[in-house]
């Protein structure tokens, strides 16, 4: 999915809201020249004169070097017209200008505000594709500081290392080689053992890949799509809106499932939620504190056998980070 037509047509927009903003300015720039050196003009006009000269010449046949080795008229033409924007510099300097003060600028150097750099997404371009994306997956600023970058194993160890450790190199891999039709995944175990950290750093990593990414919470996600579905908030075109864009993103994070108060409608929505993506190769990261066990007895067989049949299953062990964070926090603070 990523961008949507809408969104890239908005970034394209401003590309050439941002060339023509240059072009503007550079205008005014030469008009200011043009009314302190009237001769800087005539200049101006004397390269394309010379142009027409030396295309006169080479038309003629005139196009051997002479007795006394003089240029062809394509060298002597590449001459004059360095001769001519030498003196443009010194005029300019002269008066109290940069030298460079009529060569155009751009916001992005490398891509003169295009967007793409022989034939590739420029990273100006990539940077404006990930703020989008970010500002769409519903995690703020989580991703500032919950990413592969700030990524700590100071806080398990022995066996809830060594699977964590694994956890952490399976999700790098995912994050690096995803694309649409790589396999779900399913994080569960005890509470602040890495889950969600883990889940948005996948996250953090695919927008800046590119991909689009959808990040809910289980209550939030199920609230919403209550609201949507029935009381006063209810509608319909905005509510299949809502749902075609959880089907169609490149990667859905439903976060914290089971903290939800789980009923009929809960069900059967989560059900079609990873039916409708399993179907259509969309993945999925879905994060619960829920056993396996518990997972089968409070959500249908349905929901049990899809997740435990199609998704790589991990497990998560170990004390409460947040709870050691707070702790080493308020030690610090004493």
């Amino acid at each position: 999915m990523s961008l949507t037509q809408e969104q890239y047509d908005s970034i394209m927009h401003d590309y050439q809201v941002i060339r023509s903003r240059h072009e503007n300015e550079l205008r005014a720039r030469r008009a200011e020249v043009y009314a302190k050196i009237p001769e800087y003009r005539t200049l101006d006009r004397e390269i394309p004169d010379l142009g027409a000269r030396t295309l006169r010449r080479m038309l003629a046949g005139d196009s051997s070097r002479s007795a006394q080795g003089a240029a062809d008229p394509a060298e002597d033409l590449q001459q004059q017209i360095l001769a001519v924007q030498q003196k443009k510099r010194a005029l300019l300097t002269r008066s109290g200008f940069p030298a460079d003060y009529l060569e155009p600028t751009w916001d992005c150097p490398l891509c003169h505000d295009t967007g793409y750099l022989r034939g590739e997404k420029c990273t100006c371009f990539k940077k404006r594709e990930s703020a989008i994306l970010s500002r769409e997956s519903n995690l703020g600023t989580r991703i500032l500081t919950e990413n592969f970058e700030h990524l700590s194993y100071a806080y398990h160890t022995g066996e809830d290392l060594v699977s964590y450790r694994r956890a952490v190199e399976a999700a790098i891999a995912y994050a690096d080689s995803f694309s649409r039709g790589c396999p779900s995944l399913y994080y569960y175990g005890t509470c602040g053992t890495g889950k969600s950290f883990l889940s948005t750093c996948i996250a953090q990593r695919l927008i800046e890949r590119g991909f689009s990414v959808r990040y809910f919470s289980a209550a939030a996600l199920f609230d919403r799509l209550a609201a949507l579905s029935f009381g006063s908030l209810a509608n319909r075109e905005e509510l299949r809106d809502f749902t075609a864009d959880l089907y169609s993103c490149d990667l859905l994070i439903l976060d914290d499932l089971g903290t939800e108060l789980t009923n009929a409608f809960v069900t059967t929505s989560l059900f079609s939620i990873i039916n409708e993506r399993f179907l259509h190769d969309g993945p999925c990261i879905i994060s619960s504190n829920l056993t396996l066990q518990d997972l089968q007895k409070r959500y249908s067989d349905r929901v049990f056998s899809r997740i435990t049949n199609s998704y790589d299953l991990f497990k998560f062990s170990g004390p409460d980070i947040r709870i050691l964070k707070r702790r080493e926090l308020a030690a610090r603070s004493h």
